[in-house]
């Protein structure tokens, strides 16, 4: 027993290296949109694309890839996709104009849904089910160090340097997950051959759909807000690059202890916790801006922001996973896809009013209205969804 759960933690802790190289190449063009807009000569509301382009990339080609390789074996197949992964940020550190680096986004944005879902999938299965939940958050778990420890890293060395080091700096683990993969990884067979006719049916699948329905019209508030966080907390708290490291380090903070707190939450209590968790984030953006030009409540708030949106995140994907029993190899990709499609609309909706000319207040006021919604929506799932798949786990 004790050799399965060492095996078991080793897997876990090469997946969360893989997930953090993938987390800090989504996420660490927040802290870098400044650095981007002079460098290559764009408008700064332009540099929100990298942040759109890469969201619907995934919502749009994980899938589409996903479905094409759905009877591909699992260990070959993350191997490929991270090798995929290395060539898109080797691209991107390259780039000599917008386009190019908008190119690479996309390139990397094809395998991060296909690759969170693999690992999700393989984690869960490796779990006894009552630590299902736990196995997914520890996945996620690389994402949220990498905001927490990635983004302000990378926001700093762009300040200090250039913004082409984070880049390669992330190929550098992208290649030392690789090898981990290839030495980690277990050799799954599959013993039945996976249907693709029959794992679409969750798109039929009621439970599975109330939780989509959260994610794509509650969940996009997040990114609304988050996609200008670093212009935010330049222009109204009036901070310089170490005081936005800071930030953002500090929202990580609150990304990685919001993610495994919510880990933590029994499967039969996903839904009355999503509910509180998202109410306290409706709440949280509603205060920012307001609050945000006091030095100290601005750390306090970046703090606050990360534990609520990723306190949300490992419930909504444990209750797509336990819900979705008919696809159990595309719900994980399904849920990682649907999540950057949230983020995409979010993204795309904060480009389009900072164009207009709202102000950062209206944008983060509209974004905890999203939020309300998404819990709305959340207290009617509570009301009408199948509670057996989530009571079963713990049978």
């Amino acid at each position: 027993m004790n050799r399965f759960q060492f095996s078991r933690s080793l897997i876990l802790s090469v997946f969360m290296i893989s997930t953090f190289a993938i987390g800090m190449t989504e996420y660490v063009v927040t802290g870098l949109l400044t650095q981007f807009s002079a460098d290559l000569n764009v408008d700064l509301s332009k540099t929100g694309l990298l942040l759109s382009v890469y969201a619907i990339s995934v919502a749009v080609f994980g899938p589409i890839l996903r479905m094409a390789t759905i009877k591909f074996p699992p260990k070959p197949l993350l191997i490929g996709l991270m090798v995929i992964f290395i060539i898109s940020n080797t691209m991107a550190a390259t780039a000599q104009n917008f386009e190019i680096l908008l190119l690479s986004r996309l390139v990397s944005a094809i395998m991060h849904a296909p690759f969170f879902g693999l690992c999700m999938t393989i984690a869960f299965n490796l779990s006894t089910p009552e630590k299902g939940p736990r196995a997914i958050a520890a996945v996620q778990g690389g994402l949220t160090i990498a905001i927490m420890l990635g983004v302000p890293f990378g926001s700093y060395l762009g300040g200090i340097f250039e913004w082409r080091y984070v880049f390669w700096i992330i190929v550098l683990i992208g290649i030392i997950a690789l090898i981990g993969l290839t030495l980690v990884t277990p050799n799954q067979k599959v013993e039945v051959t996976p249907n693709l006719r029959k794992e679409l049916r969750i798109f039929k699948n009621r439970n599975v759909l109330l939780v989509l329905a959260i994610i794509i019209f509650g969940f996009s508030g997040v990114f609304t807000a988050y996609t200008f966080t670093e212009p935010m907390l330049h222009e109204i708290s009036g901070l310089g690059t170490i005081g936005i490291t800071i930030g953002l380090f500090l929202f990580g903070l609150g990304a990685v202890i919001g993610n495994f707190i919510s880990g933590k939450i029994p499967s039969e209590l996903l839904t009355e916790r999503l509910i509180l968790a998202l109410g306290v984030l409706a709440l949280i953006l509603a205060l920012f801006t307001f609050l945000i030009p006091f030095k100290i409540m601005a750390f306090a708030m970046c703090f606050l922001f990360g534990a609520g949106t990723f306190g949300t995140t490992p419930i909504l994907n444990s209750k797509i996973i336990l819900a979705g029993e008919e696809a159990p190899s595309l719900s994980g990709t399904i849920a990682a896809s649907v999540f950057n499609l949230a983020n995409s609309i979010g993204a795309t909706l904060s480009t389009i009013f900072l164009n207009t000319g709202a102000s950062f207040t209206l944008i983060t006021l509209i974004a905890a209205g999203m939020i309300t919604f998404g819990m709305v929506l959340t207290f009617i799932t509570h009301k009408v969804e199948d509670k057996s798949l989530f009571f079963q786990t713990n049978s």
